[in-house]
Parts: structure tokens; sequence; C-alpha cells
């Protein structure tokens, strides 16, 4: 197996970008309920903040700001890929390999994270997360995407509810092409 290497800041803020292992599905708005519960059952063990999150039928974009002292967000995740898991009926495509590991076939195995730099890369991956349903004609507007964080930003004053870009930023974040 890879040995993938993680930039790992105690208290950093990360993006992260989280596939299911089939892209033409939709599970992850149709059953956002038991994705909200895996996240909140994940909170209450493992604290973390949500600045930003954005769940599309396939993927999802988090922006999340860990305890300080703490680094650990490949468990977190690992948690809320089990308890979604663990909640689904089996019955998907698994692979030779997935089969032998007793291992589900709903994720991908991994997940893309970037550690925030800066305020302003820290703005560039809020904005990105918010137009994302946008960029993948899901809606018009990010107010109207209802699986995300957007609304929340806009009642704490981070964002005019009417606001969108005029075009998709040339960022490159965490999207396959």
């Amino acid at each position: 197996m890879s040995n993938y290497r993680r930039n790992r800041v105690r208290g950093g803020t990360y993006f992260f970008t989280v596939n299911l292992a089939d892209r033409a599905s939709s599970l992850l708005v149709d059953r956002i309920d038991l994705l909200r519960e895996a996240v909140r059952r994940t909170r209450a063990r493992k604290p973390f903040h949500i600045d930003a999150w954005v769940v599309l039928p396939d993927h999802m974009h988090a922006l999340w700001t860990l305890p300080e002292g703490d680094a650990d967000f490949s468990t977190r995740w690992h948690h809320i890929k089990f308890s979604f898991s663990w909640a689904i009926p089996p019955g998907e495509v698994r692979s030779k390999s997935r089969r032998t590991q007793g291992e589900r076939g709903i994720w991908q195995r991994r997940f893309w994270e970037h550690t925030i730099g800066d305020d302003r890369d820290y703005a560039a991956h809020m904005d990105y997360i918010h137009f994302n349903p946008v960029k993948h004609g899901l809606v018009t507007a990010p107010a109207d995407w209802p699986y995300s964080t957007f609304l929340r930003c806009t009642s704490a004053g981070l964002y005019p509810k009417s606001w969108t870009l005029k075009s998709t930023p040339d960022t490159g974040f965490g999207e396959p092409r």
C-alpha cells in the first residue's frame, strides 16, 4: 500500500474533497440524513469546527478547523465514512480487492486534503465550496443549493444572499479533471 504523506498542522484549517466510488451516484444527497448523522456522531467523539461544507450528489468539499493541538483529520474522515457506510444497506458493486479486504464499495479509498495557508487561501476555498453546486450545473445561484453552509455564512454576514461568482474560479482545488 502507498504511504501517503499528509501535511499535519495542529489546530490547522483544512480543505477536503471526498468522493463516492460511484461518481454517477446521488447517494450523498439521497441519504443526506445519514451523512448528517455520521458527521454529528463523529463531532461528538472527535470535535472539529465546520467552517464550510457542500454536499453534492457524488462528492463533497469541506473546510474544517481542528482543535488546538490536534491534527488528526484522517480519523475523523474514517469515522464519517464508516458510520455512513454502516447505515446504508449492502448492495453496491465491489471490486475483488474490496471483497477480499471486507470493504464496502461506497467511498473512494482516499480523500484530497489541502492545508489552508493564510486568509486569502481560506477565502478562495470558502468561495470554491459555495460556488461548487453552480459549477456542476445543479443550481444557478449558491443560495439555491440546500446541502451547503452558504445560507449559514450569509446569516453570519460573510456573503450577501445574492452572491455568486461570474465564472468558476480557476483554482484547480480538489476536482478530478
